[in-house]
């Protein structure tokens, strides 16, 4: 069964810095401060739901300073999620903050208290891109937090964002490789996204900042999957989940920004295996058919421009991520 998290939210209550992305006062009021009874009442749903699996539930701290909240609120958060874990509701907790906001007090207190797993908020590893956009660290807080939280023996999560102002797209790979430098178990890829109420919103609406295309950004992150899945590195989240469409300003956003980046993976591989132009029968696990058509058929239509006639065909027999390609003529390859 799959990892599952019961997310807990908590507003941008102890962030010291409004990063060029960050609408910091619409997310803080939007969202009330969570108690021990909202923890409590959490795990109580989880566990009544029929895909409950404790071996693979934990409880996180999502909205990235968790460690810079006031301290006694944070013990108190901790401890009401720690029963759930000696009680054997979950498996463990986790937590995403800032690089800046990780010592070696702190981590003494979340390993105290069971936590499994911390993200950081990295987004950059570029010291220019990271001054530009406001984030208040630099790229060595992030190497610093990175080797502390593993000396600890915590999983290491790191997160990433792609096109920020000041950012290019060799810039964007630097980043990818100088967090795979920092050894995380997971990573989070995030395309710039421009709100209203931001830095960024008064940068694109005087020319001085250019989100990129939807296109150029899906190619850069199907190169950071291909870069992270080389080296191991498991990559649990790729776009946005979803966004407040009132809030939305400008950038590459798609509802299955996922499934656009596996649909130009597959369509790679697919042309990797045409030797010569002509009929082809392209066969793939169900689940995963809808990816190597693409969205709106773009990958066999792609195909199709360049001389490859395909059909996509449903096969039980073969694994996620695998495809077999069959010519019209009946040899394979």
């Amino acid at each position: 069964m799959s990892h599952a998290n019961i997310s807990i939210f908590v507003p941008h209550l102890g962030c010291p810095h409004q990063c060029s992305f960050c609408d910091q006062v619409s997310i803080s009021g939007a969202c009330c401060q969570p108690n021990e009874t909202d923890i409590d009442e959490a795990v109580k749903r989880a566990v009544e739901s029929p895909r409950y699996d404790r071996e693979n539930t934990e409880l996180a701290f999502f909205g990235g300073s968790f460690t810079a909240i006031d301290r006694d609120y944070m013990v108190r958060l901790l401890s009401a999620a720690y029963r759930h874990v000696k009680d054997g509701k979950i498996s463990g907790i986790r937590i995403s903050t800032r690089p800046d906001c990780i010592d070696r007090e702190n981590l003494n207190i979340l390993n105290k208290f069971g936590v499994t797993a911390i993200e950081l908020g990295a987004q950059s590893m570029c010291d220019d891109v990271l001054l530009a956009n406001d984030r208040g660290h630099n790229a060595d807080d992030v190497r610093k937090a990175c080797n502390m939280i593993l000396e600890f023996g915590f999983e290491l999560g790191l997160q990433m964002m792609t096109g920020l102002y000041k950012s290019t797209f060799e810039k964007d790979v630097l980043t990818a490789e100088e967090i795979i430098k920092c050894n995380p178990h997971t990573v989070r890829i995030y395309p710039t996204i421009t709100l209203k109420n931001t830095k960024l919103e008064v940068l694109y609406l005087s020319g001085d900042y250019q989100p990129p295309s939807l296109d150029s950004t899906v190619e850069l992150c199907v190169k950071l999957l291909k870069m992270f899945e080389k080296n191991e590195i498991n990559v649990i989240r790729t776009g946005l989940h979803s966004i407040d469409t009132d809030s939305y300003v400008a950038g590459p956003w798609h509802p299955a920004f996922k499934e656009l980046c596996d649909s130009r993976v597959y369509l790679e591989k697919i042309i990797a295996l045409l030797p010569e132009k002509g009929e082809y029968k392209i066969y793939v696990s169900p689940k995963e058919v809808s990816k190597v058509v693409g969205n709106k058929k773009v990958n066999l239509n792609t195909l199709s421009g360049l001389g490859y006639k395909c059909t996509v065909v449903a096969d039980d027999g073969i694994n996620l991520s695998d495809i077999r390609v069959e010519r019209m003529n009946n040899s394979c390859f």
